[in-house]
């Protein structure tokens, strides 16, 4: 693909990666009451529902999604399930200052579908590769290459802006250890989970 597509899809997707969505609140909810244990496998599962959204768009599956429609609402509410559910241990988790440094763990199977399954079900993101994108650059042309070009530039904007969303949550965790800090923590970011869920929920 030439230079200034790619520029341009670069562009698109920063400044819609960076903007506050379900994935995100849930990705600092995930933080802020846990800490980093299971970013990983989480922000892969967001990523990897991006690209999946990508390959639809560039292979010209919009129709495709609309007549899977079901199949999607069965995803994003399993997804929205799944958030609850970590709304729910997040909330109750002990308020105890290690729980900072060691958080209980959930499977990293779950939190990678999870992570999948909200960016498969988040209108946003479907929005921006079958509607926005074509708009943007002519996607008839892309091919294999084009679209590993598009896919590395893909996870590397994802990876920065998720990343940066996650360390920062992260950080402001680690300032406060106190019992009363972890709990409040905890039900913040429980709240904010189940926001997230509510949010892929509706939509």
């Amino acid at each position: 693909m030439d230079l200034t597509a790619l520029l341009i899809f670069t562009g698109a997707l920063l400044v819609a990666a960076a903007s506050p969505g379900p994935g995100i609140v849930a990705l600092v909810a995930r933080v802020i009451g846990g800490g980093l244990t299971g970013v990983v496998p989480f922000v892969a599962g967001l990523i990897l529902g991006d690209l999946i959204w990508l390959a639809a768009a560039v292979l010209g599956l919009a129709v495709v999604a609309h007549t899977f429609h079901e199949a999607f609402i069965v995803i994003k509410f399993a997804g929205a399930s799944y958030l609850l559910y970590l709304a729910y241990r997040m909330w109750t988790a002990p308020a105890e200052p290690s729980a900072v440094a060691a958080p209980r763990r959930e499977r990293s199977s779950g939190l990678f579908l999870a992570g999948l399954s909200v960016s498969l079900g988040n209108p946003k993101v479907a929005g921006f590769y079958l509607a926005l994108l074509p708009n943007l650059i002519d996607l008839g042309h892309v091919d294999l290459i084009g679209y590993a070009e598009l896919a590395g530039l893909c996870i590397t904007v994802l990876t920065v802006v998720l990343g940066a969303y996650a360390l920062t949550a992260a950080r402001a965790r680690a300032l406060f250890a106190s019992p009363r800090a972890v709990r409040l923590f905890n039900r913040t970011g429980g709240a904010l989970m189940a926001g997230a869920a509510v949010a892929v929920a509706s939509k």
